[in-house]
């Protein structure tokens, strides 16, 4: 009888870095997880410390195999799933990062990109890499960082720094700088990548002033990216593969192989993601991106994004301490039989998808005298729904496609006061997957595709099919008096 094999994956999450131990029936066996440090040095910046990030994962990768039991020689392949956009760029000799990360939800170059569509380059950025010119995508971060630190500029035209989204980072300090690389779903939410040719686009890159030099070479998710180098870990020698942006990740691991088929990840933003193969432009507030190469092949996906869904509830608890913990939302907002005209609209970083507004702020509205912490309580998880619905209206609308079930995971999921709103508000069943860790399931997957241990999707297909389904409840009239009440609250305070 052969030895059992698993799969060690990392989730490095825009909160925090999760590993796992899956086995080759897909099961998750182990895991834990550690948070990182968040840097708000004014407002609207984020940053992340990427040297912290790695220790990070270098300890929990310590800590699970220590926990679990497992050998190395029981270890089949290394995945990784990583929050988007988020950029480090660093020394190619000392890999030393010369700023700190800058995450996705970082708007300090809000001005910048405004300035790019004033000047007309907006449908140029769109048609060649399915996004809008945002300080959301990655590379407006870059050329802030390139401006901003001392003789950043020169080293970097004199090839001696290197930049990449968290998963290039990591597969560099993981192989000690023998590989520098990333695949099309990481590539293709940068604005520097060409979702048509495949290829980093020069008019892109001298328009943001990025030399070709800095960029990692680009793979399919399930390709062999190198191996494990860092003598500090316990299982060098270890094959890189499953390598995919995280909302694409939950894309595979909600099995979304078909064209139509959608899922929304709840994290601390939420992504709705829908499977569409081949290339179709998103417009009216929606993007296209790459959903994963396989085998070589390229396929697309639509996106709305929408900046703050689950930071929401974290700012209930660290912020305003209206709750200690999340499991209490629930209850809180269960306790009131609706809303009673109490909105919150979450644009602690702007609005995304559909409205696209970085200079919008979040506001609570519609209170009077008898609002208490419940009904804040309930509007922010409300407004969880209500963005999601924003951007399902919208996809169904842009593709003629008809959503007929929502598959949804993430942490919010736990939550069935969210979970039966949010299909009482789409008006569609919501399936919940029993499996939180869906976007590090898809890198497992697309890893397992890369060492053989599972042949094709067909396979996969039929692994942790375990869900819970929440079935719309609500009046038709109800629910579009509540869902008109948010789109005037957020019509209320939209930043011209």
């Amino acid at each position: 009888m052969g030895i059992e094999k698993y799969i060690l994956a990392i989730d490095q999450s825009t909160s925090g870095t999760k590993v796992l131990l899956v086995n080759t029936s897909g099961r998750i066996t182990h895991k834990c997880s550690r948070s990182h440090t968040q840097y708000y040095p004014q407002t609207g910046w984020v940053e992340h410390d990427p040297d912290e990030i790695y220790e990070n994962v270098k300890k929990m990768l310590k800590e699970l195999l220590q926990t679990s039991g497992v050998s190395k020689d029981e270890l089949a392949v290394l995945a990784i799933t990583n929050q988007r956009e988020t950029v480090v760029v660093w020394d190619k000799e000392t890999g030393m990062p010369i700023y700190n990360a800058i995450v996705w939800q970082d708007r300090r170059t809000s001005d910048f990109c405004k300035e790019l569509k004033e000047q007309g380059y907006e449908e140029m950025i769109q048609s060649k890499t399915g996004l809008k010119a945002d300080p959301y995508f990655s590379a407006s971060k870059i050329k802030w960082i390139l401006d901003h630190v001392d003789g950043a500029r020169d080293r970097a035209r004199e090839g001696q720094l290197l930049v990449g989204t968290i998963d290039s980072w990591l597969i560099w300090k993981l192989t000690q700088g023998k590989v520098h690389a990333t695949d099309y779903s990481n590539a293709s939410r940068t604005l520097l990548f060409n979702i048509e040719t495949l290829l980093w686009d020069d008019e892109l890159l001298d328009l943001f002033e990025i030399p070709r030099t800095m960029l990692p070479v680009v793979k399919s998710s399930n390709e062999i990216f190198g191996v494990v180098e860092d003598p500090n870990l316990p299982f060098t020698s270890l094959p890189i593969s499953g390598v995919i942006g995280d909302s694409q990740g939950a894309l595979f691991g909600q099995k979304c192989f078909e064209p139509g088929m959608a899922k929304a990840t709840y994290g601390t933003g939420t992504s709705v993601m829908m499977h569409t193969r081949e290339l179709v432009k998103g417009t009216n507030g929606l993007v296209t991106s790459i959903a994963w190469g396989l085998n070589g092949k390229i396929e697309y996906a639509l996106e709305g994004i929408i900046n703050s869904t689950g930071d929401v509830v974290k700012w209930l608890i660290e912020q305003l301490e209206l709750i200690d913990q999340i499991d209490e939302a629930e209850a809180l907002a269960s306790s009131l039989p609706d809303n009673q005209g109490v909105y919150l609209v979450p644009a602690f970083v702007g609005l995304g998808a559909p409205y696209w507004n970085p200079y919008t702020r979040a506001a609570i509205l519609g209170m009077s005298r008898n609002t208490g912490k419940a009904h804040i309580v309930r509007a922010a998880l409300e407004s969880i729904a209500y963005q999601v619905k924003d951007v399902v209206e919208l996809m169904q609308a842009e593709s003629n496609i008809h959503i007929k079930n929502l598959n949804v995971d993430g942490g919010a999921t736990s939550n069935r006061f969210l979970m039966q709103y949010q299909a009482d508000m789409l008006d569609t069943e919501v399936t919940a997957s029993r499996v939180a860790e869906l976007s590090s399931m898809g890198a497992v997957y697309l890893a397992g595709l890369g060492v053989g241990i599972w042949k094709s999707t067909d396979e996969i297909y039929h692994l942790n099919s375990e869900h819970e389904l929440y079935h719309p409840l609500m009046d038709r009239d109800l629910r579009n008096k509540f869902y008109q009440g948010w789109k005037d609250s957020v019509l209320g305070i939209l930043v011209k």
